[in-house]
């Protein structure tokens, strides 16, 4: 019989050893004896190879990892196999025998329950599923990148340069001295922008790297859905395999110890074993709110870079790059003005623009001037002549409480001037967009002294009536 003959078991079973072998050079024998080596042959039918696993979590193990590869090797082997079949079967005492100690520990605890039998197609990626779907490591882990944060599409200016030269040292480079990279600063600021553009260039470099980008929104989720169905050892597996960590907003781990405990132990694995993390916030490691501080510990370790707020040369490179890629023709004027006007973050600074181009172009590519950008943007421009600043607070609060500016902002400690100015720093970080250093800056102080103040204030609010009226009078005026 010519090789490659389907109709023999033991030509089918010779091919499935030889298949074993080479999976065993290309995956180890560790990663072997764990996933591979518990599979076995089942039947064949109309170019179908099924192929049994002994459980769900395994099959969706082996169907991320080794799926695609072992259909690709056995196609080569034998051409009438055109599609490979991962079938859940339950296993046996005499099967028990094929796996390795520490996957039978792993086994013991994942197949307390039936699992009914599930198909997995490689080759047409036809997963067949039903209402009562566990855990599954099948689920993408990154999120979708954007393609238009790159490095090329990012402006660089004074308040961002730092960060930027950061980022660009860990896409560029597979060891850095620092690791983790820490990219923190207010919203819409850029530093998504440059997670986004790290995690492009490493693609473009070696698309080899298994790179992971996610929210820690999305980590908590899949942590959380882990537990529910007694699969955190797949998840585990997932996370602590990557070459690459990114992720995003880490702030929302605050208060949820659990996860935080988790990701301290992939943090710590991930870095013991040579591998680049870089985590982005709104804070700097130090100043996160409900964060244990081993693990504040950890994320300052690296290196730390604030991106800081846009200034005006940033502001008018940013509508130029926006406008060339757009290909719009934007005045000078124009981009002044707005430039002059929006000045909180990049993403409405791009906002107004895109605004003024699609006003322009649905009245059949009207010209773009200063009044009919002013008119567009009235509703806008409004909204941020009546934003409130830092000096309007500072002034306000003490003509409130009777005392100067000068002396809210000296070194004055007594009651009568120290809790006001806790109040007007507790104002100004509810009411503008400014971060807490430059808030600080405002007062004399360093960033820690409003954190203070700011607690301070919101402990005083729940206990004391008469402040609580002050606080809300103040912030009615401010406000209107």
């Amino acid at each position: 019989m010519a090789e490659g003959a389907i109709d023999n078991n033991t030509s089918v079973q010779d091919q499935w050893g030889q298949i074993c072998t080479q999976l065993k050079s290309e995956v180890g024998e560790t990663a072997f004896d764990s996933w591979l080596k518990p599979l076995t042959l089942g039947s064949f039918n109309d170019g179908v190879m099924n192929i049994c696993v002994p459980t769900r979590f395994m099959r969706n193990w082996v169907i991320t990892h080794y799926s695609d590869r072992i259909h690709k090797i056995w196609e080569k082997k034998n051409p009438a196999i055109k599609s490979v079949n991962f079938v859940v079967q339950a296993m046996n005492d005499e099967s028990k025998g094929l796996y390795s100690p520490t996957c039978r520990s792993l086994l013991k605890k994942i197949t307390s329950t039936p699992t009914p039998t599930k198909f997995y197609q490689s080759g047409s990626a036809a997963l067949s599923a039903n209402a009562n779907e566990t855990f599954s490591n099948t689920d993408p882990l990154s999120v979708p990148l954007n393609p238009q944060y790159t490095f090329d599409n990012f402006v660089v200016g004074k308040t961002n340069e730092f960060a930027y030269a950061a980022a660009r040292k860990v896409a560029e480079s597979r060891n850095v001295s620092f690791n983790p990279l820490f990219l923190y600063s207010g919203v819409g600021l850029g530093k998504t922008h440059l997670m986004h553009a790290i995690a492009w260039h490493i693609k473009q470099q070696d698309p080899t790297r298994n790179i992971v980008y996610l929210s820690a929104e999305k980590f908590m989720y899949k942590f959380v859905r882990a537990l529910r169905y007694k699969d955190t050892t797949a998840f585990k597996e997932q996370f602590r395999s990557v070459d690459v960590l990114m992720v995003d907003d880490v702030q929302f781990m605050g208060g949820k110890d659990t996860t935080q405990e988790e990701f301290f132990y992939t943090f710590n694995s991930l870095i013991e074993e040579g591998r680049q993390i870089i985590i982005s916030a709104d804070k700097s490691p130090s100043d996160l709110e409900g964060i244990e501080n081993r693990l504040k510990s950890r994320l300052g370790c690296g290196l730390v870079a604030d991106i800081h707020p846009t200034d005006f040369d940033l502001r008018m490179g940013i509508l130029e790059n926006k406008a060339k890629q757009l290909g719009v023709e934007l005045p000078t004027k124009v981009a002044e003005f707005l430039a002059q006007k929006i000045t909180s973050n990049i993403r409405e600074l791009e906002g107004a623009l895109r605004r003024v181009i699609a006003h322009s172009q649905l009245l059949s590519n009207k010209e773009i001037t200063l009044d009919m950008t002013q008119d567009v943007l009235k509703d806008m421009l409004r909204s941020y002549d009546r934003r409130t600043t830092i000096d309007e607070i500072q002034k306000k609060v003490a003509e409130h409480f009777n005392i100067s500016v000068k002396e809210m902002q000296s070194s004055r400690r007594a009651r009568t001037v120290a809790r006001p100015r806790q109040i007007a720093m507790y104002l100004a970080k509810q009411l503008t967009s400014r971060s807490l250093p430059e808030i600080g800056r405002k007062f004399d102080r360093d960033h820690t002294t409003v954190m203070h103040a700011v607690r301070k204030v919101e402990e005083l609010i729940m206990e004391d009536a008469s402040l609580a009226e002050d606080v809300e009078a103040l912030r009615r005026v401010l406000e209107a």
